[in-house]
């Protein structure tokens, strides 16, 4: 879910900080005064969205010098035009500009890039790091993912290592985990169904992996996970 608008209530007067959170909009208002706020929120919540905000500072800025699209006047321009199927644009244009700036904040010299991010724009790695993320349950090793990138096992190895700074089978695993963890929060799956999903042969060999990697059973992290709703 996604919010757009301007930091102000129905009436025009600016909302105090505690009053913004996800919900509050006001669209089809004209961008007049010296200065206008736009905001946006986004719910992101397991551990696929933890890896991302993990990686980024609290607040980041990107100087208008440095904005690369024009994405950021559509959604200006949108946000004034108040016509129908207005929130449905405004959701994927808030998509999109979250996306460009995260690529201009990478691209700024003062910025520590992750190394995943600088890793996706590699032609070996990055093939690799592909082919991972959408085929997760296919039983992936350093032959099969050498050959996806067309290139020697040993040269596969080093160069995944180098730019990670951690082995194919660690990442591997780190992934896979983390798509077991979302799922068993977010679906009614059974264990076995979610483990062949991300790669493990049933719900005894997740299990065993789940719980060395967080310490809690995978059937217990769903449990904690639905109180916490």
């Amino acid at each position: 879910m996604t919010e757009t608008g301007t930091c102000t209530d129905e009436a025009g007067n600016v909302l105090a900080e505690e009053s913004i959170h996800l919900g509050v909009r006001t669209c089809g208002t004209h961008l007049e005064a010296e200065h206008a706020l736009l905001t946006g929120s986004f719910t992101a919540t397991g551990r696929i969205a933890d890896r991302l905000l993990s990686s980024l500072p609290r607040v980041l800025v990107v100087p208008r010098g440095q904005q690369r699209s024009a994405l950021l006047w559509l959604l200006e321009s949108e946000i004034e035009r108040d016509e129908p199927g207005q929130q449905a644009v405004l959701d994927r244009l808030l998509d999109l500009v979250l996306i460009e700036t995260l690529r201009d904040w990478f691209a700024l010299p003062e910025a520590s890039a992750p190394r995943w991010y600088r890793a996706t724009r590699d032609p070996v790695v990055g093939t690799a790091l592909r082919a991972i993320h959408d085929e997760p349950a296919r039983p992936w090793t350093v032959g099969t993912l050498a050959c996806e990138a067309q290139v020697s096992r040993a040269t596969f190895a080093r160069r995944f290592s180098d730019l990670l700074g951690e082995p194919l089978i660690s990442c591997l695993t780190g992934w896979r985990l983390c798509l077991a963890s979302d799922l068993l929060q977010r679906t009614d799956d059974t264990i076995d169904s979610i483990a062949q999903q991300v790669g493990y042969s049933g719900a005894f060999a997740l299990s065993a992996a789940f719980t060395r990697e967080y310490d809690v059973r995978p059937s217990q992290h769903r449990a904690l996970s639905a109180r916490r709703t």
